[in-house]
C-alpha cells in the first residue's frame, strides 16, 4: 500500500486490525492514512482474516478508486515501450506481467478485452504495486487500439511460438508496441492483421508452449537491451 501511496493514490477507506500488526510498517501506514484524513475503519482479527483472503493477513486493507486510464490519456512519445495484452485470462499472469513492465520503465500497459479483471485481488497482489506505478488501459475496440498506436508512430511486435525473427535477431530500437496473446489460444484473429513484425523464443525441450509471463519478460527485456539510455 505505500507504492499506492508514493504514486499519489488516496484510498478511500482503511480497515485495520491492530492484532495483527507486525514490526513498524503497519502502524506507520495507518498513522500516515490518519493525517491523510482517510477513513479509517477498525475490525475484529476474524473480519479481517475474511477480507484479506490470506493465510497471514498484515493487518491493514485500503480500497482504492478504480486507477486505469482513457487510451486518449496515455502520454506517448513514439520512442517509449507500451505492452498490450490481448485477452488474458489468468490474474496472476496479470499481474506478473505489470510488474514487469514497471521494472523496465514501460510507458503503460493496455488490457484488450474481455480478460481478466485487472482490479482480481491475485492481478493486484501479483503485481506487487506495480499497478499504481504505471497507467494502465482497458479497451475492447482493437481496431481503435491498433489505428491509435500506428498514429503515435510505434511499431506493433507480436509474440508468437512459430513466426518471425528469434528474441534476440529482431529489431527492438525505438518505440515499440508489444503484443502478448491469452495463454491458450495466442494471439487473436482479430489482432493478427495489424502485427508489423513476430518474434518468438526457441524451444528446444519437449515443452509444448511458455507461460505468457515468461515470454512477456523475456522479450520486455530485449526491448530494455535495445533501447539503454531511455
Amino acid at each position: 500500500m505505500h507504492m499506492a501511496l508514493e504514486a499519489g493514490c488516496e484510498p478511500m477507506e482503511l480497515f485495520y486490525c491492530e492484532d495483527l500488526f507486525t514490526g513498524k510498517g503497519a502502524p506507520s501506514l495507518l498513522e500516515r492514512c490518519r493525517r491523510m484524513r482517510v477513513e479509517l475503519v477498525e475490525v475484529e482479527r476474524s473480519v479481517m482474516e475474511a477480507l484479506s483472503g490470506r493465510e497471514t493477513p498484515q493487518g491493514v486493507i485500503g480500497t482504492f478508486p478504480f486507477i486505469d486510464v482513457e487510451l486518449e490519456r496515455l502520454s506517448v512519445e513514439g520512442s517509449e515501450l507500451i505492452v498490450v495484452l490481448d485477452r488474458l485470462q489468468n490474474a496472476g499472469n496479470l499481474g506478473t506481467l505489470l510488474r514487469t513492465a514497471d521494472a523496465v520503465g514501460a510507458g503503460g500497459v493496455i488490457v484488450l478485452e474481455p480478460c481478466v479483471d485487472l482490479y482480481d485481488p491475485g492481478a493486484v497482489r501479483g503485481s506487487m504495486g506495480s499497478v499504481f506505478n504505471l497507467p494502465v488501459v482497458r479497451t475492447g475496440d482493437s481496431e481503435g487500439l491498433f489505428r491509435w498506436l500506428k498514429e503515435k508512430g510505434l511499431r506493433a511486435a507480436g509474440a508468437d511460438p512459430y513466426e518471425g525473427e528469434l528474441w534476440d535477431q529482431g529489431e527492438w530500437e525505438g518505440g515499440t508496441a508489444l503484443v502478448l496473446g491469452n495463454e491458450a489460444r495466442g494471439l487473436s484473429e482479430d489482432v493478427r492483421p495489424f502485427i508489423d513484425s513476430w518474434t518468438r523464443l526457441p524451444m528446444v525441450g519437449k515443452a509444448e508452449s511458455l507461460n505468457v509471463s515468461v515470454v512477456g519478460g523475456v522479450l520486455m527485456y530485449a526491448w530494455r537491451m535495445g533501447n539503454p539510455t531511455l
